[in-house]
This record gives structure tokens, C-alpha cells and sequence, in this order.
């Protein structure tokens, strides 16, 4: 991998700002995120992370400010703007799997903006690129005869790696996770954080937002959200020693933000 500052730009925020009620969601937020790099995103509850998440992946337009995916804005027309936004991967903490279909059809709702219509709703009738599907099941260690299977009928850590390979059957540039290691035990924790970081290698890049500081190990950069606004932004390795942690407690201390 090449030096930070050589490796192509997958994400660029300049100026975002997020209005909310009584105070902003994000004010002029700037925040580049370039191939090959793993960040984290923290801050104490409302600080704006999820806001962040949701603007970097174009669901949320910013009011102010300005979003780039690869160099380029946001397209104007409905079928570009989708065909730029399948080259960005979003985990969600609640997964967002569809729960009235099989595995298969799940995975293959990722393929949606590069199929068309057409070959969409012939994946409610039929098992289609089934051996893409089951590769894709293999990279995070679950079996084939999951195909089938429907989403319902999963354990949580089966659910959870199901909405990793349907993350991979998108074949994004960048991968966004907004809180994803939320209310899970240490080992499912520990299992799931290594395939993201092990996933947002060059030349993807990932975004991720945690809760727990003591989770940094294997992340490029951390950037301290609070109030909306960017703390700090900083290698990670620069939180290790004693002033770092007190750069890490500062963030937290004086409780939630009120923020999305």
C-alpha cells in the first residue's frame, strides 16, 4: 500500500452541515477517507456519527458543504446517482436484511443497481449466480447449504455475516458501518471487527463508527466527532500513550451531545 497521501480519495466531506433541532447534526464537517485506509469514528452518544454515516452514503444530503465519491459529486439523475451509490457499502447495526427472503435473494439484492429491474424481480422467481453467492458465503465462513435457507431461520452471528457477504456481493469502494459491534458478545465482537478491517484494504476504505475506544487496535486513523464537529483526527497510533487517552476521555466527558 502507498502513503496515505498518495492513495486516491474513495470519500471527501467538505464544509457538511446537518441542521437539527436546537442545535446542528453536523457543522462543517470536513473528513477525507482514501484507499486502503480503515477509520474509526467516535463519540459519545449523539454526537453525529450515525448523521455522518448516513450523509457519506448519500441518503442524508447535507445542507451546506459538499460530498465526493471517488473525486466526483453526487450524479443529478435517479439512475446514475444509483449506480454511483453501489460502489458504497453500508452495514447497519439493526443489518437491514430482508426478512421475507432467502439468503440468496438477499445477497443478490446487492446486484439490484447493476441489474436493472428486470433481472431484479426474476430474483424473487429464481436462484440466481448461486456459485457467486456461495463464494462470496465462504469468505466469511459460512456453508452453501445457507442459500436457501430463509433469513428468519438464522442465528444473530449467522445474520451478521449474511449482511457482510451481501456488503461483498456490492463490491464496494467503501465500506461504512454505522455502530456495528453494538450489544454483541466479546467473541462475535472480536470475529466481525477483524473481517471489516481485514475487507477495507486497498483498495476499499472503511468508515466504521464504534462506541468503544478500546477497539482501535488495527485502524489507520481515528476521528473524534462531538457535537457535531471534528475533535480530532489523528493516526491511531498517536492514541496509545497517556496523552492520547486523555485526548480520548476529553471527548467523552460531559456526556451526550443531543445530536444525531
Amino acid at each position: 500500500m502507498g502513503t496515505p497521501s498518495s492513495l486516491a480519495p474513495v470519500l471527501e466531506l467538505r464544509g457538511v452541515s446537518v441542521a437539527g433541532k436546537g442545535a446542528p447534526r453536523l457543522a462543517g464537517v470536513d473528513l477525507t477517507v482514501r484507499a486502503g485506509e480503515r477509520v474509526a469514528l467516535l463519540g459519545p452518544s449523539g454526537a453525529g456519527k450515525s448523521t455522518l454515516i448516513t450523509v457519506a452514503n448519500g441518503l442524508l444530503p447535507p445542507e451546506a458543504g459538499t460530498v465526493l465519491w471517488s473525486g466526483v459529486p453526487p450524479a443529478r439523475g435517479r439512475r446514475a446517482r444509483r449506480r454511483q451509490q453501489a460502489r458504497i457499502g453500508t452495514l447497519w447495526q439493526d443489518l437491514r436484511l430482508i426478512e421475507e427472503l432467502s439468503v440468496q435473494q438477499n445477497l443478490n439484492s446487492a446486484r439490484l443497481a447493476v441489474w436493472g429491474w428486470p433481472r431484479a424481480l426474476l430474483n424473487l422467481l429464481l436462484p440466481l449466480e448461486s456459485e457467486a453467492n456461495a463464494a462470496t458465503l465462504a469468505r466469511v465462513d459460512l456453508e452453501r447449504d445457507l442459500l436457501e435457507r430463509p433469513v428468519t431461520t438464522l442465528s444473530g452471528g449467522q445474520r451478521q455475516r449474511v449482511a457482510l457477504a451481501r456488503l461483498l456481493r456490492q463490491e464496494p469502494l467503501l465500506l461504512l458501518a454505522d455502530e456495528p459491534l453494538a450489544s454483541l458478545d466479546p467473541r462475535r465482537t472480536r470475529d466481525l471487527l477483524a473481517l471489516l478491517l481485514e475487507l477495507g484494504r486497498e483498495p476499499r476504505a472503511l468508515l466504521l463508527s464504534l462506541h468503544r475506544p478500546d477497539l482501535l487496535e488495527g485502524f489507520d486513523r481515528v476521528v473524534g466527532l462531538r457535537q457535531g464537529q471534528v475533535a480530532f483526527d489523528l493516526p491511531a497510533a498517536d492514541l496509545a500513550g497517556a496523552a492520547g487517552q486523555e485526548r480520548l476521555a476529553s471527548l467523552y466527558r460531559g456526556g451526550e451531545s443531543g445530536n444525531g
